[in-house]
């Protein structure tokens, strides 16, 4: 799988009824070597969004962003699709026109935590026939990503103080500083 699929995965999933169910049970019909290759691009795209700065941004829509929230937030962006995700990258501040009850989570957040891991129970369930969660399996894949050169995620310290960001991303702070998300 090539990222221009991948890409197309994700927008195709993203006019289903149930996004990441669809994209689990498209995955279970592909090759091993595909759905790593998925996981390799989702961990990519990971990575490439682990930023303070979209930290920040992240942290003024929903009026504070623990590290686990984070990851839900940028699982949340892969599955806006490319263009969004890498205006997203560009410009942070492309969130305050972005951002709609449409494009948010049920509980009205930017955050997708099971897109991260549809590849894994895909493999889990294509390895051992059932979803249950498998250390081997997933130490298995680890393995493998490693091995196709995807590198330990680097730690980042932020570079923006909660006072700062009303200054750093002033489209941002009009829109959601005084109402944060989760309040649609």
């Amino acid at each position: 799988m090539n990222e221009t699929s991948f890409w197309q995965l994700i927008d195709q999933a993203g006019s289903q009824e149930e996004p990441n169910e669809w994209l689990r049970d498209t995955l279970l019909k592909k090759e091993t070597d595909e759905i790593i290759d998925f996981e390799f691009m989702i961990q990519t795209l990971m990575q490439k969004s682990y930023q303070s700065s979209l930290w920040g941004a992240a942290y003024i829509l929903m009026d504070g962003c623990s590290d686990d929230t984070f990851d839900y937030f940028r699982g949340w962006l892969i599955a806006q699709g490319k263009e969004t995700f890498e205006k997203v990258l560009d410009d942070h501040e492309y969130l305050a026109a972005y951002i709609t009850e449409e494009t948010l989570d049920e509980e009205g957040y930017p955050q997708n935590e099971d897109l991260l891991s549809v590849a894994t129970e895909a493999l889990t369930y294509k390895k051992t026939g059932d979803d249950d969660w498998d250390d081997e399996v997933y130490d298995e894949l680890l393995d493998t990503l490693e091995q196709k050169g995807l590198a330990e995620p680097e730690d980042i310290e932020l570079d923006w103080e909660e006072e700062d960001l009303p200054e750093r991303f002033p489209k941002l702070w009009e829109r959601f500083g005084e109402n944060p998300l989760g309040e649609f």
